[in-house]
């Protein structure tokens, strides 16, 4: 017997909210990577507004810049939307967005975490946040390694920038960098890069095992972790590559 459980789903309409100003900010919550471009009765599918209500908003909306309607009809987000994210920007630093996800990687992983920037031809440690383990790394803050000297960070910054290291192809494949006993014999750690949304490389996150605490598959569900978090407080992995030596 066909199942016809979930059609009916979702083809019940949510209960929109009383407030107006609510009813706003359902709409503008209906815009996403999966959902860019909407037509009229998606939205109303999506939100449970009627139409005449849907147009008189998304024309307040349109009116103010915060939507957008294109010749085919569909609606998008408009150009205020990216001010008012530059604006969230700013008002913070990056190292208080920051801090808090590496302390989140650091209690999920059991691990070290620390991000790193590239200056010229060395990786910085910006930020870091230490596990409390009998035995572990331990990241220190303004520590400054040679790129060429290898480690998962270096290889991340290396490829997401001037295409130098010799795994570039790997790391932008896959997404990350994972190295054991590479610039040490007792340690293992794996890389992720960060950015901001579809913007440039901002760093990398590395995590940092003693090698025989983790096996490569513990390793890539770190960097997992890793890639999660970033996600969830607004971050991306999957920074736009730019050519050239370019530096950060």
């Amino acid at each position: 017997m066909k199942d016809t459980s979930k059609s009916q789903k979702a083809a019940v309409a949510p209960t929109p909210p009383i407030g107006v100003l609510a009813r706003g900010l359902i709409i503008l919550e209906c815009f996403s990577e999966e959902h860019l471009h909407l037509q009229l009765r998606e939205l109303a599918q999506m939100t449970g507004l009627d139409k005449a209500t849907l147009l008189r908003l998304l024309n307040t909306f349109i009116e103010y810049g915060y939507v957008q309607r294109s010749l085919d009809g569909k609606y998008a987000p408009g150009h205020n939307l990216l001010r008012l994210g530059a604006l969230y920007r700013s008002t913070f630093d990056l190292g208080q967005r920051l801090q808090p996800i590496l302390r989140t990687i650091m209690l999920e992983t059991h691990e070290s975490v620390a991000f790193y920037i590239r200056e010229g031809d060395m990786r910085v440690c910006l930020y870091r946040e230490n596990v409390s383990r009998d035995v572990r790394y331990v990241f220190e803050v303004g520590t400054r390694v040679a790129l060429a000297d290898g480690g998962s960070a270096s290889h991340v910054l290396r490829a997401f920038t001037d295409g130098s290291s010799p795994r570039t192809e790997e790391v932008l494949k896959n997404g990350y960098a994972i190295t054991r006993a590479e610039r040490s014999p007792e340690l293992a750690s794996i890389s992720v890069p960060v950015s901001e949304p579809h913007g440039r490389l901002l760093g990398a996150i590395q995590i940092t095992s003693i090698l025989n605490r983790q096996t490569e598959a513990q390793q890539i569900a770190a960097a997992e972790v890793a890639i999660r978090t970033l996600a969830e407080n607004g971050f991306d992995s999957r920074p736009t590559r730019i050519t050239g030596s370019a530096t950060l």
